[in-house]
């Protein structure tokens, strides 16, 4: 290769190969990064160095999702001046405009490019239209400087859903005078582009980021242990164990399930349960690695979740930073567990309007209408009942909106939808369970096995492509559980009913997947041991003298890059 196509190749966006945190031309960039940032540490130029930040930031964005980053910047424009127009004025009226008017141009943008297709074939089907997706984006640049972008296809911004979320907090939270709005166009760029966390999160609010712009750069020799302990574990995390057990099991038993057992399908779903957990965890470790290193603390967005003796424990600990954003932003605004708000009842109309499309029948949506305004008339008549109807239905807005924040279909409206329910129920069942405070150990272990198991079944429809690859898997699974038919045989011809076979099926599985289920074993054995031997042997890595943490750092990576089996996996959460 010539030095104009190495530049080239360098230099351009490729949607084949975007740049990753695993891939070797990601750290060569991560290392000309941290070197020019040094640099300008020691010239103790702020704005230079948030500059700089900025601009690698688009870069690595451009890497990611090419001209998507016109997206992002003018994302970023609209954002800042909104927020300082709504500080210049005092009249309520015209903030509320003003917020009104980020909301609708973020929310607008999010939709078109992630609902597009969807809203498109339901109204299709409803109406029986022929109405066809236009890029209408591509379609403007076309026209106006010329270019060529297909214009009767719309991908989807890499990261999208996170940095539309984050700027819309900083909005909000400008309009409710808990943050001041920023000044320096460079220091909002940098907060909303920075580019560890930019892609698949966490979602950072502003009030926790923009101060440390202005805080003078420090990293202690703790600091910089804990970094590179965290880019190691989250390599680890995504290359060892995710990406091994995905690419020889998991991906296999979900792209056509009715072609593995009843038992392979179960490992698979349980094995799913954990790569989610590495994959997105690990991407998380990495980006608070890099931040560290870089001068900046990102939020913690995941702690121990499968550990959760509940659902809504669980959901406490797993992805926090989308978590608290729906509960701050979302769930309180509605009313929370005081009752219900005209913005709840508008959450549940635009819900009901999301579920009757893709029920693919107009009339549906009258009649929810119908029976949601029914219920209401009596909830007003019966006050204490409507409270905690009225907390319940807050709780499952809150689950089914964060399901279509995934994505808009059957799948994630279910998956939405059950966790929505767990914590109704949970709710319920914790004012009677005579085990909700316990602290014996086998009353431990049974909270954590019940909740783990509830989580992993809901993740189906979440990882499923279709519907029916859903219901294949819990066929197959159903395989394992004797049948009414096999009752009468159950004593007399037990070794040929199928059930059975399906069980002496497991010894020659798990021989034949023997390495797949050592990597799922040592990540669940990892994942549930206690805190205190986990931060044992985390300290135990940055108190190494400098020369012994680089030295078991590179025989980690060599390691781990050893294991790879196949072509790099994207991060998961990287579709959102």
């Amino acid at each position: 290769m010539g030095f104009v196509e190495l530049l080239k190749d360098v230099f351009t966006y490729k949607q084949s190969a975007p740049l990753i945190f695993t891939q070797f031309y990601f750290w060569v960039f991560f290392a000309f990064v941290l070197s020019a940032f040094g640099l300008l540490i020691k010239q103790k130029q702020r704005l230079m160095r948030t500059g700089f930040l900025f601009l690698v930031s688009l870069f690595f964005y451009y890497k990611s999702s090419g001209m998507f980053f016109l997206l992002i910047l003018f994302t970023t424009l609209i954002d800042f001046n909104i927020g300082r127009w709504m500080s210049q004025t005092e009249q309520q009226n015209k903030r509320r405009a003003l917020l009104a008017l980020s909301l609708i141009i973020n929310l607008s943008l999010l939709v078109y490019f992630k609902y597009a297709y969807f809203i498109t074939q339901s109204i299709n089907e409803t109406f029986h239209t022929n109405f066809e997706v236009i890029n209408y984006i591509s379609l403007i640049f076309n026209s106006v400087v010329g270019t060529h972008f297909q214009i009767d296809k719309i991908l989807l911004p890499v990261g999208i859903s996170f940095y539309t979320f984050q700027t819309i907090s900083y909005s909000i939270d400008v309009y409710r005078k808990e943050l001041k709005a920023v000044n320096n166009l460079i220091d909002f760029g940098f907060y909303v582009t920075f580019f560890p966390q930019l892609v698949a999160g966490p979602i950072v609010r502003a009030s926790q980021f923009i101060p440390q712009m202005y805080q003078e750069y420090k990293l202690t020799q703790y600091q910089f242990g804990m970094a590179i302990f965290m880019i190691m574990k989250g390599l680890m995390k995504k290359i060892y164990i995710g990406d091994y057990i995905a690419v020889n099991f998991i991906d296999r038993i979900f792209t056509n399930p009715t072609h593995y057992s009843g038992f392979e399908n179960l490992a698979a779903l349980f094995g799913y349960s954990l790569q989610v957990y590495v994959d997105f965890s690990g991407y998380t470790d990495i980006a608070i690695g890099i931040a560290i290193l870089l001068g900046f603390t990102l939020p913690q967005n995941f702690d121990s979740p499968y550990k959760a003796q509940n659902v809504a424990n669980f959901w406490k600990r797993w992805h926090i930073s989308l978590s608290t954003w729906l509960k701050d932003y979302l769930y309180i605004p509605m009313g929370g567990n005081r009752g219900g708000s005209v913005f709840s009842y508008l959450m549940l109309s635009i819900v009901l309007l999301f579920v009757s499309l893709l029920i693919g029948y107009w009339w549906v949506f009258p009649i929810l209408v119908l029976f949601g305004l029914f219920s209401i008339l009596l909830m007003r008549r019966y006050q204490g009942f409507a409270k905690a109807i009225n907390t319940d239905i807050n709780l499952m807005l809150t689950m089914l909106i964060g399901g279509l924040w995934h994505g808009a279909s059957w799948q994630f409206i279910i998956w939405g939808g059950l966790n929505g329910i767990g914590l109704v129920v949970y709710k319920l069942w914790r004012k009677i369970s005579p085990w909700e405070h316990s602290t014996k150990w086998i009353a431990i272990v049974w909270k954590i096995a019940i909740t783990f198991t509830f989580i992993t079944f809901t993740r189906v429809f979440f990882r499923a492509e279709s519907m029916e690859i859903a219901q294949d898997m819990f066929h197959q699974i159903g395989q394992l559980l004797p049948a009414w038919s096999d009752l009468e045989y159950l004593f007399t011809d037990p070794l040929n009913l199928k059930f059975v076979q399906q069980w002496r099926l497991i010894p020659a599985i798990l021989m034949a997947y023997q390495w797949v289920f050592v990597v799922m074993m040592i990540g669940f054995v990892f994942h549930w041991l206690p805190y205190k031997l986990k931060n044992r042997y985390t300290d135990w890595f940055i108190a190494l003298p400098f020369y012994l943490k680089v030295l078991v750092f590179s025989l980690v990576v060599f390691w781990v890059y050893q294991s790879i089996s196949s072509e790099m996996q994207a991060f998961i959460y990287f579709q959102f």
